[in-house]
């Protein structure tokens, strides 16, 4: 019997931005728990929050100061325990966002490895190293976010290692205390009983010991994706992604495991075959995602044909599927540009919820949202200042849900943290609850013709050969065959393979669709399921 997460549907709650409560501007756990009936209203099988811990939000949750606790933007334990429960009492799972690989700057774990001394209880559970003799850093290794991946600290004479912000200092797991008390976090909120957790760079745990340098990425094979950050420069090597992190995946999966039927999986952005992101469940984290499907830009087959290629190296491995999340430009605007048809956001939330693999969902995904246009002054992640004007950061996919026409879409009766965006004005849930044809409709529908398939959850994936811009594929379970066919270009297209021959028409139309004997005609951004007859 498969397991409850194989095939799973998570919907993906960033909790700033999702609902506030109380008037401060700030979405929060008392939020999601009052719109969990419109969560359950959308069929998926749980929610994944972002990090709900103490944080000084230099990086808005990711640099977290205290493991156990609540963010007091959003609440207490007592709220995310009622949030809990609700959600169980809906039967639906609740996964965190655990960021393990690093702390805020103004966690007491730091504070005492920085003030106690070099001979301190807790000297070594950071990375430090002494600077070179001019005072630069120890080695070249460069952070994520810009510049150097080391900070000075005049307190100990030595730099310590921080692959993003300098305020997210590195835990170092090479030290068993603190490898223990990052693994204890896991234990104490399982013990709450959560269903699991989403691992933030998952790659990132262990670091080589010699801090030998990240090679070159040599010029002649520099993309644009390369040219986008300096860090991106060189091939992250020895700073993360090591070989050694696979076992460190296995500690933390048995670590859940032993709390009963759990979920584990991880994000992973480098070098990810060789720092375990394609293990199989028995031998990594259950399931694992990589910025390949993030990251894709240019609509058509080849970015879905080459992800799966890379996939089946790796027979046992069971992915986990997203087009979008809180780092990422909206999928809408992404694949179909600032002036966007509409009909791409049923097209692209079609094929996510196809393609093998457990599902992610990221907030308003369902509602066809665009990327949100900020300007300078209203931007709040410090990615978004760095490159500004030339790239404006992750704030645009990161603004409030619309709940409803009016002041704010209905996110909060405050000046909210980050601005309702004006493309969404006419996106709101209340607007699309209204409209049988809607994104939001057609999102429900397509969710429940996955929910009532086994081959959609469980089934293999092989492709059909199909004139492009048509990407078509079926996914078989025991003796159901259902074929997913996707015209991805401005025209109409047809494909035509025996196998479809006396195949039925499945769910929802996403645009028309005609079947003709073994053919079927697809108009512009059109995805049509067939039920096979063999």
């Amino acid at each position: 019997m498969a397991a409850w997460w194989q095939g799973c549907v998570l919907y993906h709650v960033y909790v700033r931005s999702f609902f506030d409560s109380d008037g401060d501007g700030q979405g929060d756990l008392a939020g999601v728990a009052a719109k969990l009936d419109y969560i359950e209203s959308l069929g998926v099988d749980g929610i994944w929050l972002s990090p709900i811990h103490s944080s000084p939000n230099r990086d808005w949750g990711y640099d977290i100061a205290d493991f156990d606790g609540v963010q007091g933007d959003y609440g207490t334990a007592e709220d995310f325990q009622r949030l809990l429960d609700a959600a169980h009492a809906r039967g639906l799972k609740v996964v965190l966002d655990e960021v393990l690989s690093h702390t805020s700057d103004e966690h007491p774990w730091f504070i005492e490895s920085l003030t106690g001394g070099k001979d301190g209880p807790k000297a070594d559970w950071y990375v430090w190293a002494d600077p070179a003799t001019d005072g630069t850093a120890p080695n070249n290794w460069l952070s994520v976010f810009g510049g150097p991946a080391w900070a000075y600290q005049p307190a100990r004479r030595q730099h310590y290692h921080h692959k993003f912000l300098r305020q997210q200092p590195k835990l170092n797991w090479r030290n068993a205390q603190a490898r223990e008390a990052a693994l204890s976090v896991l234990d104490h909120w399982l013990a709450k009983g959560v269903d699991g957790f989403r691992l933030d760079v998952a790659g990132t745990y262990l670091h080589d010991e010699t801090l030998a340098d990240n090679p070159a990425v040599p010029v002649a094979e520099r993309r644009g994706l390369h040219w986008s950050h300096a860090g991106n420069l060189q091939r992250h090597l020895h700073d993360s992604n090591l070989p050694e992190n696979i076992e460190m995946l296995e500690v933390i999966r048995r670590r859940v495991e032993a709390h009963g039927d759990r979920f584990v999986f991880g994000e992973f952005s480098e070098e990810e075959a060789r720092c375990g992101a394609y293990l199989s469940p028995a031998e990594g984290l259950h399931s694992a995602y990589t910025f390949v499907l993030l990251l894709a830009k240019k609509l058509g087959p080849a970015f879905v044909r080459e992800h799966f290629a890379t996939l089946a190296s790796f027979p046992d491995h069971w992915p986990t599927i997203s087009f979008s999340n809180h780092d990422v430009p909206r999928t809408l605007t992404r694949f179909g540009g600032e002036d966007a048809e509409p009909q791409v956001a049923k097209l692209m939330f079609a094929l996510l919820l196809s393609l093998k693999g457990s599902t992610l969902i990221y907030q308003g995904e369902e509602l066809g949202l665009p990327q949100a246009e900020l300007t300078r002054d209203q931007l709040r992640d410090p990615v978004g200042d760095l490159y500004w004007p030339y790239a404006g950061g992750r704030d645009g996919c990161r603004t409030p849900m619309p709940w409803t026409p009016g002041a704010n879409l209905g996110f909060t009766t405050a000046t909210p943290w980050l601005p309702a965006a004006a493309e969404h004005a006419g996106l709101s849930v209340e607007a699309q609850d209204a409209d049988p044809d809607s994104t939001l409709a057609f999102a429900r529908a397509i969710i429940a013709v996955r929910r009532g398939s086994e081959a959609m959850r469980l089934g293999g994936m092989d492709f059909l050969e199909a004139p492009d811009p048509v990407l078509a594929f079926v996914r078989r379970y025991e003796g159901e065959a259902i074929a997913c066919l996707f015209n991805m270009g401005a025209e109409p297209a047809v494909i035509s393979d025996p196998a479809l021959a006396g195949a039925e028409r499945l769910g929802p139309e996403a645009g028309e669709a005609e079947l003709r004997g073994a053919s079927v005609g697809l108009a512009p951004y059109a995805a049509a399921f067939l039920r096979l007859s063999k």
